[in-house]
């Protein structure tokens, strides 16, 4: 008897739908966080009882328009477990927290992930999940309010589990 449950592999349909939320999601969430250096990081419980996490760096300008990724397999790697995430069947829960480097310290936000879309965090639940353990050297952030992501619809008219 395996020692945790196996995960079922959703449908070519359904991975095809979450890629397509997943950069929808992804760019606003980019047009959300605007200028800066910022690293988002994905952290998510698989219905097989394991956590999986990943991180990815952005330097984002408006004036004149860039968007740089800082590692391209860092971020695919990340914009695959958002797509997972956003599916559903094999995520139990996942949170996105973007923090973006600012004087004299950086400012952090977050998303919970269900539903298929990024749900803000409010204040107090972003403090517990990027507060560092005592006794680990970590970088203090100032947390706040994530922005509402709109559910833009996709080419097809649908949204989100549509």
């Amino acid at each position: 008897m395996p020692s945790r449950p196996e995960l079922t592999r959703p449908n070519d349909a359904a991975i095809a739908a979450s890629m397509s939320h997943a950069l929808t999601a992804l760019a606003a969430l980019i047009q959300a966080l605007g200028d800066g250096e910022h690293t988002l990081n994905l952290v998510a419980e698989r219905t097989d009882d394991t956590f999986v996490r990943t991180q990815a760096g952005l330097s984002v300008g408006t004036a004149p328009l860039r968007l740089a990724v800082l590692d391209e397999d860092d971020f695919c790697a990340l914009r695959t477990l958002l797509v997972f995430a956003l599916e559903g069947s094999t995520v139990r829960t996942a949170v996105l927290v973007a923090t973006t480097a600012t004087e004299p310290h950086p400012r952090a936000c977050g998303w919970a992930i269900r539903g298929g879309w990024l749900h803000p965090m409010n204040t107090a639940e972003l403090q517990q999940a990027v507060i560092p353990c005592p006794g680990v050297l970590a970088v203090q952030r100032e947390v706040y309010d994530a922005p509402v992501l709109a559910q833009i619809p996709d080419a097809d008219g649908e949204g989100p589990r549509g």
